[in-house]
């Protein structure tokens, strides 16, 4: 099965094609760097990161761009509430979020391009969208985007704007759904604004929002790229005005594939600091979380899908996390990392199947640990051979690739003690029970401890 995603521009499932054959350029819409990220963000660049991860898998070369907001209506209400200088109330934010990113293990894009290093770039494409008809100046020394000059103004939120004959313009960053008229592309100074202004051909200012992404996607990936991806919170009014002014501003295609992921829940409800819901990394760092098992939470249920992140939840994934890398142990143990093999198990087949079809997680998820439940009792019960080791170790090496579970600070046997633990595995097999506790005592003796258990050996640095 080819790769399918869900184009939220269509509505349909559509098999991906990329525009230059093997390579990727996917754009993401980043963080606003005015506080720390929550948690609810993270569940949008853990999808972001899937996605990346599985066309990697499958033979692209991936060229990843996201952006930083660093020039909004938030960052300069903050930067001024806080009396610090927007640069410097920026710049903090910007290295928390790369500091979660690493933590939680999310690949790095190729590069993090700031919207205050690209506003020469936001000006060119002004000046062009006001000279083809589709912006215009106020006296303030503002610039509005005419939507009622883009005819498919709407179509990737399904959105009708009553003929498009409104003229009410926008001048906020973000916006309700239910008013979609002229939006800022350039935002004239103003004394609140203090010393965030740039000079332009129609006055001294700052530019909107949805200017940004559209210059630096252009900047970084050219006028026309594979996918763009962000949360549904992104649609409108972002993405549908990026789409809008990079169309016209270019005469062309933006974007061939546009991707979003689902809200988070928290609790089964909307995240609020109200009550007492609203999570950063750093909160639940703070209360033992791994990054692992906060992968899962993110990753288990489809992107597609609303799905409720939860404290009570921590108990139970770090469980299935533990058995997951017990299972890595036990192949470790067994050599399996050494034996030269190209071949993959049958279940990764239909692994492979769930990925394609718009990364249909659970069923993955659940087609892997149904193959390790079965793995670990013919590990634990019989004489495994190098091939079907070989086997277990690629696919186990695919899935870690992909989905990041295995703690790297999982301790790896020495040679000597990866024999003496195999060789007692085949005389429990064998039912020699002589032999295996002379084993586990060989073992004790080079400091490791071997413990048997439902799931097989384990063995743990003394």
């Amino acid at each position: 099965m080819k790769l399918q995603l869900y184009n939220s521009y269509s509505r349909e499932k559509e098999q991906f094609k990329p525009i230059v054959e093997g390579q990727v350029g996917m754009y993401t819409c980043g963080p606003t760097v005015y506080d720390f990220s929550h948690i609810g963000n993270f569940r949008t660049f853990m999808f972001e990161d899937l996605l990346k991860r599985w066309l990697m898998h499958v033979g692209y070369d991936v060229k990843h761009i996201m952006n930083i907001t660093d020039i909004d209506d938030k960052t300069i209400k903050r930067s001024r509430d806080e009396g610090v200088d927007l640069k410097t109330l920026t710049d903090l934010y910007t290295k928390y979020f790369i500091n979660d990113l690493e933590w939680l293990k999310i690949l790095p894009a190729d590069n993090y391009p700031r919207a205050t290093g690209s506003i020469d770039r936001m000006i060119d494409m002004i000046k062009v969208l006001i000279e083809k008809g589709h912006a215009y100046c106020e006296k303030d020394g503002s610039v509005y985007f005419k939507v009622n000059t883009f005819s498919r103004y709407g179509k990737l939120t399904n959105l009708k704007l009553n003929n498009q004959k409104s003229t009410k313009r926008i001048n906020v960053d973000e916006y309700n759904k239910d008013s979609p008229h002229d939006f800022a592309l350039w935002k004239g100074w103003k004394k609140e604004d203090g010393e965030a202004v740039w000079d332009a051909p129609w006055g001294k200012g700052r530019p909107g929002w949805h200017i940004e992404c559209s210059a630096m996607s252009n900047e970084a990936l050219g006028k026309h790229f594979d996918i763009h991806c962000g949360g549904v919170d992104n649609i409108f009014p972002h993405h549908e005005n990026e789409l809008a002014q990079s169309t016209c501003a270019n005469d062309g295609k933006f974007v061939n594939y546009w991707l979003h992921s689902e809200f988070l829940l928290v609790d089964g409800g909307k995240m609020s600091k109200s009550l007492k819901n609203f999570y950063t990394i750093n909160d639940l760092k703070q209360k033992g979380f791994y990054p692992e098992s906060i992968r899962y939470q993110l990753l288990s249920g489809h992107y597609r899908t609303k799905i409720s992140f939860s404290l009570e939840k921590k108990l139970e994934s770090e469980k299935l996390i533990r058995r997951l890398n017990d299972f890595n142990a036990m192949l470790l143990s067994n050599g399996a990392n050494e034996i030269e093999h190209n071949q993959l198990p049958e279940s990764y087949v239909e692994f492979s199947k769930a990925m394609n079809d718009d990364l249909n997680t659970p069923k993955a998820l659940a087609v892997f640990f149904s193959w390790m439940k079965d793995q670990m009792k013919t590990l634990n019960t019989s004489h495994i051979t190098a091939d079907e080791l070989g086997k277990s170790w690629n696919f186990m090496s695919i899935f870690n690739d992909i989905f990041a579970f295995i703690r790297e600070d999982k301790l790896e046997l020495p040679k000597n003690v990866k024999k003496l633990v195999n060789q007692r595995r085949i005389a429990r097999g064998d039912k020699d029970w002589v032999l295996s506790d002379d084993l586990r005592n060989q073992i004790f003796k080079e400091g490791w401890l071997i413990e048997d258990t439902p799931d097989g050996q384990k063995v743990k640095k003394l």
